[in-house]
């Protein structure tokens, strides 16, 4: 990779969906981390825009829309004014946060649809789709629920079982069912548009495994493992009557499809905030575009949207994509369908002022190349050990014992002793560490080397104890705290990009306006006799009690979740039921699929010969955990081919109330081959 110099940084943030809240998991994997990113690039003086805003289109809208009886712009209207205001309490500085439904978006998405499709990129492909024959349309991916041919999960959806993770297509469900109208679909032809990702895959493969090797492991390998499998062509439009028409003839009642017209959002929020400026930060060659996102959009920011970029031809590619892992809460996935999730706007409203402690804790367990957990004991520990114990407690003895002393004025440096000048070298690279941290997007780290600066002030005055030398030897007194107070002002420094709020209030006490980044590092920030601001608390302990009724109310979400059964669906006839062969097998051998996360592929004893079946519950099971042990499985369901293995059944499973699955068997030892009656 070459290193170049840009005059400007067009950050980006992935589009939350506007049909639900902001929580923690969105937090940690996007909007801190671009936040951090942007405030250390400003406080370096350059030229920066963080870009952000709502996707308002998409099938889980106009579900949501459909279950609550209003229309979709009811829905994107409430909550893109939630989650704005949500960013904006919690400090997320966004240059501009709009929208997908604005008008200046449609006018960029259509256009930018109509140049690839007058330049002849796309294909135009008529295919079988399900259509309904009751509601009178074609279903979107999400329109389709039917069981998971992986894990059996009833409630699969067209496009992916969020049991087991597995992506699909509507075609791979077994029984298939209408979301609109509850009847089986039938497939019917229709004509869309495709983007030829295949043809691209050459420059994919330059541009991303030569030129930015140096992009994150999980980023790289995510895309390495869809370049060796070989793209396809992906559509980009829908038969859907909820988004941007398409706008070509014999389009009607088809639109663009949310994953084509979702990324230009950035393009069409740029243009509405710089109406006669907004290509330099996108065309102009000394313009680095980051995309701040989670591993969820990887394959979308890096092969999908770059392709669109690359064939229109005039746009520059974004330079990263420093993608992040999952956070997980309480050592359990974050499921927004089952309310296991901190949301941000009711955690500023339990805990007015103290942003910066969720911003803290989010950055130290940032899931930047695994996934992650948040617990609610960590959160307090964290507080209490580190911001209030290291942080907290240094600034406020540095600036409590000048009061006392020295009548709230920076006393004067006397002669430095071997040990101060020690402790002045020890920090005096903290910017060169931090810089080095920041630029290559380690943020957690970057956090730790800003608090080990408040540990070497601690030591400091734990070493020195000028309490004890107040009587005695007030000049060394002035010059130790002369030294506390410069580390003082480093921290507020240092801290900027990560605690907004808590060094604001810093600069306050310190009676300054906030330093510039290129001053990290020195020793003058503050002069003798400059007065000082009042001293107060920046971090304030956790109690047990704040901490057990948070911790209560996911119990009590977890309760909830454990009373409320799925509904009983349609009634079959007893002939149909009849049908299936369910019998009892003894797994032999098992092992995982290579490149499928949540496949196990299984050997069963079946009292027959033997066969294979391969399981989407790799992310509950380990194969030594399986290997021995009975399962109950469906002996008469077609053979399907998965990753290039015959599956010839489906272990039958259950989903307990934290929503794992959990593999049904029989309650003492029976004969491989016996039926299930």
């Amino acid at each position: 990779m070459k290193t170049q110099h840009f005059k400007r940084t067009l950050i980006t943030t992935a589009l939350p969906y506007a049909n639900g809240p902001v929580h923690i998991g969105h937090l940690a994997g996007v909007y801190v981390p671009a936040d951090i990113y942007a405030r250390y690039l400003r406080g370096k003086g350059e030229d920066v825009l963080l870009i952000g805003g709502s996707d308002e289109h998409g099938v889980p809208i106009t579900l949501r829309a459909k279950r609550e009886g209003v229309a979709p712009q009811d829905i994107v209207d409430r909550f893109h004014a939630m989650i704005k205001k949500s960013f904006e309490d919690f400090g997320i500085t966004f240059d501009i946060y709009s929208r997908t439904t604005s008008e200046i978006h449609h006018r960029t998405a259509s256009d930018f649809f109509r140049t690839l499709y007058e330049k002849g990129v796309f294909i135009e492909k008529t295919s079988e789709q399900y259509y309904d024959a009751e509601a009178k349309q074609f279903l979107a991916d999400r329109y389709i629920t039917g069981t998971c041919p992986h894990c059996g999960n009833e409630r699969a959806y067209g496009d992916q079982c969020e049991a087991c993770g597995t992506s699909l297509n509507p075609t791979d469900l077994l029984r298939p069912k209408s979301v609109i109208s509850g009847s089986a679909p039938v497939m019917r032809e229709t004509k869309h548009w495709y983007l030829p990702l295949d043809r691209y895959e050459p420059f994919l493969r330059q541009w991303i495994l030569e030129e930015h090797a140096e992009w994150k492991p999980n980023v790289y390998g995510q895309c390495k493992s869809w370049l060796d499998m070989g793209l396809q062509p992906r559509a980009v439009s829908r038969d859907l009557d909820w988004g941007i028409p398409v706008p070509v003839e014999g389009a009607e009642g088809k639109v663009l499809y949310v994953w084509f017209d979702a990324p230009i959002g950035y393009i069409s929020n740029t243009r509405e905030l710089l109406p006669d400026s907004w290509e330099k930060w996108w065309k102009d060659p000394e313009s680095k575009i980051v995309h701040f996102i989670g591993k969820d959009n990887i394959v979308f920011h890096c092969i999908v949207f770059p392709t669109m970029l690359r064939a229109e031809g005039t746009y520059n590619l974004p330079e990263n994509v420093p993608a992040n892992e999952f956070l997980n809460l309480e050592n359990d996935k974050i499921s927004t369908s089952r309310n296991w999730a901190v949301w941000l706007h009711e955690y500023l409203e339990t805990f007015p002022g103290k942003q910066d402690v969720l911003r803290y804790v989010l950055t130290a367990n940032a899931p930047e190349t695994k996934d992650n957990d948040f617990t609610w004991k960590d959160f307090q520990a964290r507080n209490n050990n580190e911001l209030v114990a290291i942080l907290g407690n240094f600034v406020n003895r540095a600036l409590v014992l000048t009061g006392k002393y020295f009548e709230n004025r920076v006393p004067a440096c006397g002669e430095l002793t071997d040990y101060d000048l020690r402790t002045l070298e020890e920090f005096a690279d903290v910017k060169t560490r931090l810089e080095k941290l920041l630029d290559t997007y380690h943020f957690r780290e970057a956090q730790k080397e800003a608090m080990n600066l408040a540990r070497i002030g601690n030591k400091y005055l734990a070493d020195t104890e000028p309490w004890k030398l107040a009587g005695t030897d007030m000049p060394r007194v002035s010059t130790i705290l002369y030294v506390a107070l410069q580390i003082t002002a480093n921290l507020s420094i240092a801290f900027e990009p990560f605690l907004p709020f808590s060094m604001e209030r810093l600069n306050r006490m310190l009676n300054i306006e906030r330093p510039g980044w290129n001053l990290l590092g020195t020793t003058g920030l503050l002069s003798a006799g400059h007065r000082l601001g009042q001293a107060e608390l920046l971090f304030e302990k956790m109690d047990d009690g704040v901490i057990e009724k948070q911790i209560q109310k996911l119990q009590d979400t977890k309760k909830e979740n454990g009373n409320t059964a799925p509904p009983v669906r349609e009634t079959v006839a007893f002939d149909d039921f009849a049908k299936l062969d369910i019998r009892v097998g003894t797994v032999l051998e098992c092992r995982k699929v290579p490149k499928a996360d949540r496949l196990l592929q299984l050997r069963i004893d079946d009292g027959l010969g033997g066969r294979t079946i391969v399981s989407g519950i790799a992310g509950y099971y380990t194969p030594e955990e399986l290997t021995g042990r009975q399962v109950c499985f469906i002996a008469n369901l077609a053979p399907r081919s998965l990753k290039g293995i015959v599956s010839e059944g489906m272990i039958l499973s259950a989903e307990d109330a934290e929503g794992k699955l959990v593999v049904v068997t029989t309650g003492g030892k029976v004969n491989p081959g016996s039926e299930v009656k």
